[in-house]
């Protein structure tokens, strides 16, 4: 994926957060619903990751292409 699709795909997934935490406030919200709300900021996360790493490759004169996603639970334990 390139840095476009990367924020295409970050979009598309924020947008469908967006519907479900409208749900969850109105308290319509299913279980399956807020399995799903848990995915989407966990991939989320490897999306902003990802791109990170692309960008940091390309201002160290390196190859964005050779970034790659790293598992949930490396992003879910980053310190902030």
């Amino acid at each position: 994926m390139n840095d476009q699709e990367i924020m295409q795909h970050i979009q598309a997934l924020v947008d469908e957060e967006h519907k479900l935490l409208q749900l969850e406030e109105e308290g319509k919200i299913q279980g399956d619903q807020r399995e799903r709300a848990k995915k989407i900021e966990v991939s989320l996360d490897q999306c902003w990751d990802l791109l990170r790493q692309r960008r940091a490759r390309r201002n160290a004169g390196l190859n964005p292409d050779d970034a790659h996603e790293r598992d949930a639970n490396t992003v879910e334990n980053y310190k902030q």
